[in-house]
């Protein structure tokens, strides 16, 4: 049997993609790129927005009617758009043979023998626990990276979002199964891993008591071999004393944050649900830098919200210019089914919501510019992620940038070096969002 794994969404979907990947190699399931070869198609699907939800449904029905004309014997869909909309999907595609909904990826392997037989299989068990899965995972990242999802679900309720309802409330994982999880990785190659939930700083406080993400850096900064630890997805208003402290004392964590605070208007974030106010962010912000001075900000903004006015806009303009984040995306606001906010009576029109994002954009290059140009003459340790092609050049990534989302570091060399090397270079130059650098001492 040959099995094509399609995994999309983000990158807390990917861990689970790797565990499933695990126990199918485990299982002796041999995988393939191409879906002509594919006797089985798993699609491990994302519903947290309109565009991710739209390429699940056509990846589904693309795979659907591959199936009517190729030797494909089974199409499994599991994740977050299984969850959501199993009733859906069961009437609406019949082609799919077996539906894993978020919290049941630990019976894939069932799923496939049950579909190979010719039976419909599904499972959604319940929100409240965790998948037990102890396989290691196969790292589908390149290898010298990868993530490590702390905890699942959220309780915050934020007024845009589904992810409580298809992912239940917030589970730490314990800590003794993530220091595991952790070596495994580090001895298969992995040189940096990504902390990463759907928020990472409330980490501990249902299994402990008290936050203790900082407790696991801790452990986590012992590992032998490991260079990197990055931590993604922290709420500003959780960032607390013990969190900063461990960051400075433990020199295997990066100064990087990444912290998701989606507007500055006090009436956009109340709409939001969110627990801040425009004063909390510039105080959080500026305490965070005032204890890390290197610390590398990243956020991500909303725009159009439902409500949000030109003043509101204008005042986020103003916010993110005082505020001169280090790294910024900017979406626009997608209503989601199911959600309060799509309930809302005075939705921003679509043409609206793309002009205020690419004015936060523009400004925001106007300022990681400023912020680069600033960087000249710095020495930084940069991961090697691939070669630019008929050049003497090679793209890196330093302390300052997670994989996929921020920039890279272009560095000029005659050595020969390999993805996953770790070099140490002088920035020379910079681009609206990358670097220049060459080797150095």
């Amino acid at each position: 049997m040959k099995l094509l794994f399609i995994s999309l969404g983000c990158d807390k979907n990917r861990v689970d993609t790797e565990f499933m990947l695990g126990m199918l190699r485990d299982d002796g399931i041999e995988m393939t790129d191409d879906e002509y070869e594919a006797d089985i198609i798993v699609i491990n699907s994302c519903c947290f927005i309109n565009d991710a939800k739209e390429e699940s449904i056509n990846t589904i029905l693309e795979m659907a009617e591959h199936k009517k004309d190729a030797n494909l014997k089974a199409l499994i869909v599991t994740g977050c758009l299984a969850q959501r909309y199993q009733d859906e999907i069961k009437k609406e595609i019949p082609e799919v043979d077996a539906i894993l909904g978020t919290n049941s990826y630990e019976d894939i392997v069932n799923a496939v023998h049950q579909t190979l037989e010719g039976k419909f299989y599904e499972n959604y068990h319940t929100l409240e626990d965790l998948p037990s899965v102890k396989t290691k995972r196969t790292v589908t990242t390149g290898g010298h990276f990868a993530y490590l999802k702390i905890a699942e679900g959220c309780n915050k309720h934020c007024t845009y979002c589904i992810i409580p309802s298809i992912r239940g409330n917030y589970r730490s994982v314990p800590m003794e199964d993530l220091l595991a999880q952790a070596k495994d990785l580090v001895e298969g190659g992995v040189k940096e891993l990504i902390l990463v939930a759907q928020e990472t700083t409330l980490y501990g406080v249902d299994l402990y008591g008290e936050k203790s993400l900082h407790k696991l850096l801790d452990e986590l900064n012992k590992i032998p071999g490991l260079f990197w630890i990055r931590i993604m997805y922290c709420y500003p208003e959780e960032i607390y004393e013990e969190l900063l402290e461990s960051m400075i004392q433990n020199e295997k964590v990066c100064h990087y944050l990444d912290m998701p605070i989606q507007h500055s208007s006090d009436a956009i974030l109340k709409r939001m649900g969110r627990k801040t106010s425009h004063d909390d962010l510039v105080r959080i912000v500026t305490h965070v830098r005032e204890r890390i001075p290197d610390i590398t900000l990243r956020t991500t903004l909303i725009c159009g919200f439902p409500g949000e006015t030109q003043e509101m806009h204008e005042e986020l303009m103003e916010f993110i210019d005082e505020m001169e984040f280090d790294r910024l995306g900017a979406f626009t606001y997608s209503p989601e089914e199911g959600t309060p906010a799509a309930t809302f009576e005075d939705q921003i029109d679509e043409e609206q919501k793309t002009l205020w994002q690419q004015e936060v954009m523009e400004l925001q290059e106007e300022i990681i510019f400023d912020k680069n140009e600033e960087m000249k003459g710095r020495k930084l340790y940069a991961f090697i992620e691939g070669k630019v092609a008929d050049e003497n050049a090679y793209i890196g990534r330093t302390y300052r940038d997670a994989p996929d989302i921020d920039g890279y570091i272009f560095i000029n060399t005659d050595e020969e070096l390999m993805t996953g090397d770790i070099v140490k270079v002088e920035v020379t130059g910079a681009y609206e969002y990358d670097l220049i650098g060459e080797i150095c001492q």
